[in-house]
């Protein structure tokens, strides 16, 4: 059978996620690719089970395992759409693949889709971002950054709005807090090597991403270290209407609007007093 679409999946002891992930692509026709980074649970089984095609390969980071995962796609489609395991797709947007996506459409080279926050179960309105994820395999890429990588593709890209995903960002304090710590030395050192710039367009004018990105680069990274913290939180919780996310919209807020990005900074400073002994 003849595919437009391979959907690329990397995994890492994710048997808790694999079941829910199955029922949630089951609509949408195309093959689904997973590359493994040499899990020790369930999750190789539950793959084999369903009969996806898969590759174990050593991890040094996402941007490059994304990469090589789509370098070697065994389906060589045109189009790929990248996920993670805790990532899922709204009914909105599954039908939009299922009915809507024309691949042979010349005129667009990539698609964005927003992606909703969940966390401690609950869905984060107040943090909304977009994600290209769907392009032209031949057009696109993920960035070489360590952390917050976002893919990117030469030519036309589209926002499809009404038409999400879903990221489970964790379900309990401890999780994020180990998740956090290890993306928190990540992006101090892409800060310190002076890497956190990355290679996707800065522009105010552009895409979400784009102007995202232009934010970061043009303010929040040229405050001085730990206030921008605080005022990031303070944007976040009051500004973009965080607090009408509730006692776990507070939690969540402090810890990835304050905490996260403090701790992202103490990591920026110790790197830096510790290079000067």
């Amino acid at each position: 059978m003849s595919y437009s679409l391979t959907i690329i999946l990397l995994t890492y002891n994710e048997e808790s996620n694999i079941p829910d992930l199955i029922t949630n692509l089951q609509s949408i026709q195309a093959p689904v690719f997973v590359v493994d980074s040499y899990s020790t649970d369930a999750t190789i089984s539950l793959i084999e089970q369903q009969g996806w095609k898969y590759v174990q390969h050593p991890f040094e980071n996402y941007s490059k395992q994304r990469n090589w995962a789509q370098t070697n796609n065994p389906y060589s489609t045109e189009w790929v759409l990248h996920l993670d395991a805790d990532e899922r797709l709204t009914p909105e947007l599954v039908q939009w693949l299922t009915t809507e996506f024309n691949p042979k459409d010349d005129s667009v080279d990539g698609y964005m889709f927003g992606r909703r926050a969940i966390f401690m179960g609950q869905w984060i309105k107040s943090h909304f971002n977009y994600h290209l994820r769907l392009y032209r395999t031949a057009k696109g890429k993920c960035e070489d950054k360590a952390y917050d990588q976002h893919f990117m593709v030469n030519g036309l890209s589209k926002v499809i709005k009404g038409k999400h995903m879903t990221s489970k960002v964790c379900d309990t304090i401890d999780e994020f807090i180990l998740k956090h710590n290890k993306w928190a030395l990540l992006e101090a050192k892409d800060i310190v090597l002076q890497s956190a710039v990355g290679e996707v367009q800065s522009s105010i004018k552009g895409t979400p991403i784009e102007k995202t990105r232009w934010l970061k680069n043009n303010f929040f990274h040229k405050m001085p270290l730990f206030l921008r913290a605080f005022l990031y939180f303070l944007y976040r919780y009051f500004l973009k209407l965080g607090f009408l996310d509730g006692t776990r919209g507070f939690i969540f807020h402090v810890l990835q609007a304050f905490w996260f990005r403090f701790l992202v900074d103490a990591k920026v400073y110790e790197m830096k007093t510790s290079s000067k002994r």
